[in-house]
């Protein structure tokens, strides 16, 4: 019978449970995206930012969030490790990637705006769930936020509705008013499901 190991000392994911987590949080959160885009809205956090981007520039959203992620690596091995560093790159990778190809899977011929912000926010909210507790992210403000949580017991949501705030500040200007705050409606949900989940005391192992 495998022992538990005391709480001082959390066991480690297998490889197997680590690329599962990941592949599970990036394509929970690629659905999400799918959800957003098809209905013109935008969320919070570095996907935010590069989705008002993409829809300034025309640039596509997978591009530019790979870009806008580069900047925030440094900061995440200086401040929580080059393991970390790692499974964030490569959920950023990923999720990149799936943004060019889950809207070819997946369409809709009716969506209403309420419930597809709230159903964007769940699966993304799952989605980055699994990411964190299999110790990544979808980088940028992800990483600040995991960082203070760390440091401080900031939790990482609060940290993430700050910088939704100026995200959706700056969305007056790309998208309709409308919009907006069903955009808002979505980034609470999610910020919302990291706030009461995301407890390191709750989940020990890395």
């Amino acid at each position: 019978m495998t022992q538990i190991p005391p709480k001082d000392r959390p066991r480690r994911h297998t490889l197997i449970e680590d690329v599962q987590g990941l592949v599970f949080g990036t394509g929970m959160a690629a659905t999400g995206l799918v959800i957003l885009t098809h209905l013109g809205l935008v969320t919070g956090q570095t996907a935010g930012l590069a989705l008002l981007l993409s829809y300034v520039t025309g640039y596509s959203f997978g591009l530019v969030f790979f870009v806008v992620n580069l900047p925030f690596y440094w900061l995440g091995f200086r401040r929580i490790g080059l393991r970390f560093t790692i499974k964030t790159f490569i959920s950023v990778a990923m999720l990149s990637l799936m943004s060019l190809y889950f809207p070819q899977l997946m369409t809709f011929d009716s969506l209403n705006p309420i419930f597809g912000a709230v159903l964007f926010g769940a699966v993304t909210g799952a989605g980055l769930l699994a990411l964190f507790r299999h110790g990544s992210s979808l980088g940028g403000v992800g990483i600040l936020a995991l960082y203070l949580q760390e440091k401080t017991g900031f939790r990482a949501g609060f940290t993430q509705l700050l910088f939704d705030a100026c995200i959706f500040a700056a969305a007056f200007f790309v998208i309709p008013a409308g919009a907006v705050f069903y955009s808002m409606l979505g980034a609470l949900v999610v910020n919302l499901i990291i706030t009461f989940n995301h407890r390191r005391d709750w989940y020990v192992a890395t």
